[in-house]
């Protein structure tokens, strides 16, 4: 995406996942072992904490990374049981496979990931400047309602499944719902209507536009397709 690469040293709480330990040996040279599964990993101690490579650790478990903002999401794909490589001294071990029965492409998942981050800030903006009655205009929100277009368009690049074209379809839907709640809110400061503070809370579209957000991420985090109508 053009992004520059992390800094690789990111802090322990990536090791208290389940099925991630760190090897007890006294060395210096730790061995991150995930699921009973030695991997390559970089281990470095400071203080008495652990840190780890994140980008190296997202090879190891066949999962991306994706950055929007200082947001930066982890992807790892649900699979089941494998056995561990020869030569590697394990046994019955189990590790993380990619979920081929997904039908979304890498890609587009990454992408899409990207594009959601972006619209809950471009809806975070819009609802603290709500609550707060802070001065509301088009010119504050365009970044947001920028970055996500640019963002959707790198998604529609990304498909190349049914399965990314239909969820894409949704992304673009949540896209529209976003501009149509900002462009409500700001033609009502415009024309000097008062907007309670807690006016999204009873509000229609916004209602809809948070439940195809969870829609969307349970669809990300389960690797499937699942219209439930929330995005339409």
């Amino acid at each position: 995406m053009g992004r520059k690469k992390v800094p690789c040293l990111l802090a322990t709480l990536l090791l208290v996942a389940p099925g991630i330990v760190l090897s007890q040996d006294a060395s210096q040279n730790r061995t991150l072992i995930i699921n009973g599964q030695p991997t390559q990993v970089p281990v470095i101690q400071v203080n008495g904490r652990s840190y780890v490579d994140l980008e190296a650790l997202a090879s190891a478990v066949n999962g991306s990374l994706s950055y929007a903002g200082s947001r930066i999401a982890l992807s790892v794909p649900l699979g089941p049981a494998t056995a561990a490589p020869s030569g590697t001294g394990a046994t019955a071990v189990s590790a993380p496979v990619p979920a081929s029965n997904s039908g979304f492409s890498k890609g587009f998942l990454v992408a899409g990931i990207e594009e959601m981050a972006t619209l809950r800030e471009w809806h975070t903006a819009l609802a603290n400047t709500i609550q707060n009655g802070y001065p509301l205009t088009a010119g504050m929100l365009a970044p947001y309602r920028s970055q996500a277009a640019t963002n959707l368009r790198l998604v529609s690049v990304a498909v190349s499944t049914d399965s990314d074209r239909r969820a894409y379809q949704l992304l673009s839907n949540a896209f529209q719902n976003m501009a149509n709640l900002t462009d409500r809110y700001v033609g009502m400061r415009a024309r000097m209507t008062y907007i309670s503070p807690d006016a999204l809370q009873n509000d229609s579209l916004n209602q809809r536009l948070v439940s195809c957000g969870h829609s969307l991420a349970s669809m990300e985090a389960n690797g499937q397709f699942v219209d439930d109508g929330s995005c339409n």
